[in-house]
């Protein structure tokens, strides 16, 4: 597994990682949530044995970080922020350079090559300076340099960063066919990211930890749980008898696309109540739509409570 247990880091008087304490096992992607400056780098640096913790310890693989430093970071991928490489080597020559620090040799050096290469799509633009490539395939060759070794564990910063929507899609795929049998630590601020790969979230906020469970339990605390959502002419009629529904709590119109809410009284399931008054009032509605709830609304409400409360502290 991946451990932190008490983990800290301080700059002076300022912490950047408070006392952060988590464990992730195999077969489990965790996705680690914060808002820039929260100290989701600092804490995949320290885990990485790239920074040295003020406090607390962790472990990777039963390896600790700092006593046992060679064979925690033989075992993990890591990817950093901005995926830092030698620009004026290829990425065939950035990849034999990583597999000579890494002790590949013969025939499984090259057939691990010929693997990320083609995962990763890089074929391409083997022969061409990293320097010269763009955002995103920078970010490929980091990501192929991370799992290059077909390490046990993978810590990931932002790995999608910089990438269009068609390599979102592939490097999510190869995140989850890698999810079976490895430990995977993946950081960003992309709630996207979260609920396509992630079988579990932590958000952290000013170097705290805030939260840590699945991202439908997260989605479950959001006041869009179980709320139906729909398309109508005429919505502020529509709202008036919505109200009198049984389970209903309240009704809200979008001011920007008139798409009209029903939200449940705690505990209560509306949708069928609200698809016979529907149908029995031979409504004109289109995009009916159960709510799972929406992660960004509980992001927001856990990221901007903790700054109130440290604030009036």
């Amino acid at each position: 597994m991946i451990e932190a247990r008490q983990l800290s880091k301080h700059y002076g008087r300022i912490a950047a990682v408070d006392r952060i304490d988590f464990r992730v096992e195999p077969g489990e992607v965790l996705g680690f949530l914060g808002p820039n400056g929260a100290g989701k780098s600092t804490t995949m640096k320290m885990l990485a044995g790239f920074l040295t913790p003020s406090a607390g310890s962790a472990s990777v693989c039963g390896h600790d970080v700092q006593t046992d430093p060679i064979a925690a970071k033989r075992v993990l991928g890591y990817l950093p922020e901005g995926a830092p490489s030698y620009g004026e080597m290829t990425p065939l020559q950035f990849l034999n350079f990583v597999a000579d620090v890494r002790g590949l040799a013969g025939a499984h050096r090259q057939a691990r090559i010929d693997d990320v290469v083609g995962r990763l799509q890089l074929a391409a633009v083997l022969a061409q300076p990293i320097d010269t490539l763009s955002k995103g395939f920078k970010r490929r060759v980091g990501l192929a340099q991370a799992v290059l070794h077909d390490p046990q564990a993978l810590v990931l910063d932002e790995p999608t960063d910089g990438l269009d929507p068609n390599q979102k899609h592939e490097v999510r795929s190869l995140i989850q066919s890698m999810a079976r049998d490895k430990i995977i630590i993946i950081s960003t601020h992309i709630l996207e990211e979260v609920q396509a790969v992630c079988s579990r979230a932590v958000i952290i906020a000013r170097g705290r930890l805030l939260a840590d469970a699945t991202p439908a339990a997260l989605e479950a605390r959001s006041r869009y749980h179980r709320a139906v959502s729909l398309t109508a002419p005429n919505p502020a009629a529509l709202r008036a008898d919505m109200l009198r529904l049984d389970g209903v709590a309240a009704v809200e119109i979008d001011a920007q696309d008139g798409r009209l809410t029903a939200f449940p009284k705690l505990g209560a399931s509306i949708f069928e109540a609200v698809s016979a008054f529907l149908r029995t009032q031979k409504v004109d509605f289109s995009e009916l739509q159960l709510e799972r709830g929406r992660l960004d609304e509980v992001f927001r409400q856990i990221t901007t409570t903790a700054a109130s409360t440290e604030a009036a502290a």
